[in-house]
């Protein structure tokens, strides 16, 4: 299991420009946490660019993520992996127990919802996306209205950390790879 494999496998499945810069946002911020909590960044970075491979592929929505679980399972990646691909919903009924699959819970939406937050800005860019710009977007119920934010507050409550707190070390956490998501000002 490496990140080329890996990523190789979102490729032949994610049919989006949108879909691979998900995946790419929430590794990067799944690598950031790890990294944080003295955690294997690889696997907890192959677990957030694995979350969502199937998205376009599923057969519906419905079948995310069992569809893309099962595809894990016959290329041989660890039940560790797997495992945090399906508690990544709350549908599912696989219910979070490791910290990375609660990480992976916290940081997924709230990556999509903070890249969402930096294309608005006026630079289009993480430079002056901050909490506060964040939060301010999630009380606008039109913005984004795919993401639950009650998943973004459950997600920080399930780490033990301030939503902001969260918020803001997932804005960090892009920044490295700002270029990959087209969120570097005058991009």
């Amino acid at each position: 299991m490496d990140r080329d494999t890996a990523w190789a496998l979102v490729q032949e499945f994610a049919q989006s420009e949108r879909l691979l810069k998900h995946c790419v946002a929430v590794e990067a911020s799944m690598r950031a946490y790890a990294r944080s909590v003295g955690e294997d960044e690889e696997t907890w970075g192959i677990a957030g660019m694995l979350h969502d491979f199937d998205w376009d592929a599923c057969p519906s929505d419905d079948q995310h993520p069992e569809f893309g679980a099962a595809i894990l399972r016959e290329r041989g990646y660890p039940d560790v992996i797997v495992r945090a691909v399906l508690s990544h919903g709350n549908h599912t009924g696989v219910a979070r127990e490791s910290l990375m699959e609660k990480a992976l819970f916290a940081v997924d939406e709230l990556s999509g919802f903070v890249t969402a937050v930096a294309l608005v800005r006026p630079t289009k860019s993480l430079a002056d996306t901050d909490a506060r710009a964040v939060r301010r977007k999630m009380k606008d119920k039109a913005f984004a209205r795919n993401v639950n934010r009650d998943d973004l507050v459950e997600g920080a409550a399930d780490l033990g950390v301030e939503l902001d707190e969260l918020i803001e070390f997932v804005v960090d956490a892009l920044k490295p790879v700002a270029g990959q998501l087209g969120l570097v000002a005058g991009e």
